[in-house]
C-alpha cells in the first residue's frame, strides 16, 4: 500500500504543479510560482489512523481518506482497502461512496479526488 500511496501523492502533487502553471520568463514571477508549488509539495502530510489514512494539505485542510482495510459503513456501504474518500470534516470522511482506488483507476486533483463510474469513468 506504500508504494500506491506514494503514487498518489506524486499525482496530488503534479496537479497543483499544473495548476499553478509553467515559468513565464519573469525572473520574480516564475520564483513565486516555484516556492508555492515546493511548499504545496513539502506540505502533504500523512496521518494514519486507526480505520483510515488522511492526506492532508498544509493551510489547506483535508485533502482525502485512504481505508486501510475493507468495512461495510453503518449505512451499509461497502468499503474496500485503498479506496478514496471525500473529507466530511477533519477527522472524518464522508461515507457515502469512494471516489476511486489507489490500487485500481482513479483520477485526483490537488483538491480532491473526482467521481467515477464502474467503468472507470470520470463523471460530471
Amino acid at each position: 500500500m506504500q508504494k500506491e500511496l506514494a503514487i498518489y501523492l506524486d499525482k496530488i502533487r503534479a496537479d497543483y504543479g499544473c495548476f499553478q502553471g509553467t515559468n513565464t520568463g519573469d525572473s520574480v514571477r516564475d520564483q513565486i510560482r516555484d516556492n508555492m508549488k515546493k511548499e504545496f509539495a513539502q506540505g502533504l502530510e500523512v496521518k494514519e489512523g486507526k480505520k483510515f489514512i488522511k492526506i492532508t494539505k498544509k493551510n489547506y485542510g483535508v485533502h482525502s481518506f485512504i481505508v486501510k482495510e475493507d468495512f461495510v459503513s453503518s449505512k451499509g456501504v461497502q468499503f474496500r482497502k485503498g479506496d478514496i474518500l471525500k473529507a466530511a470534516g477533519y477527522n472524518m470522511p464522508a461515507q457515502n461512496a469512494a471516489r476511486g482506488n489507489i490500487f485500481g483507476n482513479y483520477i485526483v486533483r490537488w483538491t480532491g479526488a473526482l467521481y467515477m463510474d464502474s467503468h472507470g469513468r470520470l463523471c460530471n
